[in-house]
């Protein structure tokens, strides 16, 4: 019958329990500064976003991952062109993502199926050039929206289906919670989010 060594048994299970030990000790450790960095990003720099509705088709589908940028108004307006996701004025539980037409202080006019801005330095309005929209899309709208010093128009690029500043009006940037950067889904769609810039 073979000896068992104790001595030996006790020190392999020493070494195991202390293998086992250290192997809790380093997953706790990475586990705490995985959170240290995630959620500082999750809450304060980028937050996901799944695109709900056709509003914003043909450039955002319905069921798109986007990440949206939450530090760079932070430190700077937002601009024409820029696609945002924001809470719904009417109701903060739901979001919404739209294109930012007008800025603070400017007078959006939507009239005969065409945008124009107005700043309050121009008599006269420059209509707005927005190649984002397929050629067989229809802003509908009657209406002369004056602005706000902290106020935006927003629009989605299906103007057919989209409710926005032409139904519940301008949009206060408090509401605004960041501009939306990349598409992370599907796979095969991974793109930055072209923001369109005018110079009006």
């Amino acid at each position: 019958m073979p000896q068992v060594d104790l001595k030996t048994l006790e020190n392999t299970q020493e070494s195991t329990k202390s293998e086992s030990i250290s192997f809790i000790w380093e997953t706790i450790k990475i586990i705490v500064i995985s959170l240290a960095i995630i959620i500082p990003i999750r809450y304060y720099l980028v937050q996901p976003f799944f695109v709900k509705g056709a509003s914003m088709q043909p450039n955002l589908e319905n069921g798109n991952y986007l990440l949206v940028d939450e530090l760079s108004y932070r430190f700077q307006t937002p601009e024409r062109g820029d696609v945002v996701v924001f809470r719904y004025p009417y109701d903060t539980s739901q979001f919404f993502i739209k294109r930012i037409i007008g800025l603070p202080n400017e007078t959006v006019e939507i009239r005969n199926d065409t945008v124009k801005i107005y700043k309050d330095d121009k008599t006269t309005g420059t209509v707005l050039k927005e190649d984002y929209l397929l050629a067989s899309q229809k802003t509908i709208g009657d209406l002369i929206t004056k602005l706000k010093a902290d106020e935006y128009f927003v629009m989605g690029d299906n103007r057919l289906q989209s409710s926005d500043s032409r139904k519940w009006g301008p949009l206060d940037q408090k509401y605004i919670i960041g501009r939306a950067f990349i598409r992370l889904w599907p796979f095969d769609e991974i793109t930055p989010i072209p923001d369109f810039k005018y110079d009006i």
